[in-house]
């Protein structure tokens, strides 16, 4: 009787123990981002989800994920962040804003870009190769691709001369209108930059945009433009205004061509960070990455209705052609 009892005795106390032995670690990431979801990032959060998936990781069983949507106040972020942090979320994923506002709020707690623009220039990384710190990821270096997507715009419209540059200084770099004025005096164009920083901005801009008799339209980065791409879409087809964006889904309603990093593509790259991670990779180990694979389209039913021939040149590299 006393070996029953002492048994007994040993079963209660360990049964906790062992209990909690098995229960699953679900690890907890989040995205700290502007806009509201989903905001045209669809295909991107599911090419995360499939990258995680690959890697063995799946939502709601191993592994939970967390939004947070400033909208269009930048101010909130730091407010987000602090609660991200109060959670004590595994990893945090942000772009340009979301990163900064992350890295003022911990030092602890593992910071993804997905995708920051020049993170070196913005103070996240010391080196692309040596991180340190608690932040790695995808940098973007919008900043040069801004030329290059006016220098496409003026082969699409060699007779085009006065070009409005629509940018959102939260999500870019201090170089972006620089680079951008840089190849418009190469290409013998006259930039207007028009700044916006707020949803109420936009019919200031618009005006201002059609007082300075533009001819086209270069709309910058980040994911606040990004956010409102169809309000500069419809804005630029009722002005007739060919337009250049940074992502493609703007081509689909209406924007001339859009030339910049495949969104989805680095979505599904910061699930290997994600991976690397949880699996007990600091994050200051894990060097800083370029983009691979870059988007080209061309809308060809918007160059007939603005009465333009988009030139075999473009056409022979568009990785898409919307007819």
């Amino acid at each position: 009787m006393r070996r029953i009892g002492l048994v007994l005795a040993l079963s209660l106390i360990l049964a906790p123990l062992t209990g909690d032995a098995e229960q699953p670690t679900t690890a907890r990431i989040s995205f700290l981002l502007m806009g509201s979801a989903p905001a045209g990032l669809t295909s991107a959060f599911d090419a995360f989800r499939e990258g995680l998936r690959e890697l063995g990781w799946t939502e709601n069983e191993n592994i939970a994920i967390e939004y947070r949507w400033a909208g269009d106040s930048p101010h909130r972020l730091p407010e987000l962040a602090a609660d991200l942090v109060r959670l004590k979320v595994d990893i945090i994923i942000g772009s340009t804003p979301g990163v900064g506002a992350a890295q003022h709020a911990t030092t602890s707690i593992p910071i993804i870009m997905c995708i920051a623009d020049d993170a070196v220039q913005e103070g996240f990384v010391p080196t692309l190769a040596r991180p340190g710190g608690n932040i790695t990821g995808m940098t973007s270096f919008a900043s040069e691709l801004a030329g290059k997507r006016l220098e496409l715009l003026r082969e699409a419209t060699p007779r085009v001369s006065r070009v409005a540059f629509l940018w959102n200084p939260s999500g870019s770099s201090p170089d972006y209108v620089k680079y951008t004025q840089v190849a418009a005096r190469s290409l013998g164009v006259t930039l207007q930059p028009v700044e916006i920083r707020t949803a109420d901005d936009f019919e200031r801009a618009f005006a201002s945009i059609l007082k300075g008799r533009a001819e086209a339209l270069v709309v910058g980065s980040g994911q606040f433009l990004f956010t409102h791409q169809r309000r500069v879409v419809e804005f630029a087809l009722k002005n007739r205004l060919p337009s250049i964006y940074a992502w493609k889904d703007p081509v689909s309603t209406g924007g001339l061509i859009a030339y910049g990093v495949n969104i989805p593509q680095v979505y599904r790259r910061a699930a290997y960070y994600v991976d690397k991670i949880l699996r007990g990779t600091k994050p200051g180990d894990l060097p800083v990455e370029r983009p691979t694979k870059f988007d080209l389209v061309v809308n060809l039913h918007t160059a007939k209705a603005l009465g333009l021939t988009i030139p075999q040149s473009i056409l022979v590299r568009a990785d898409e052609i919307i007819q």
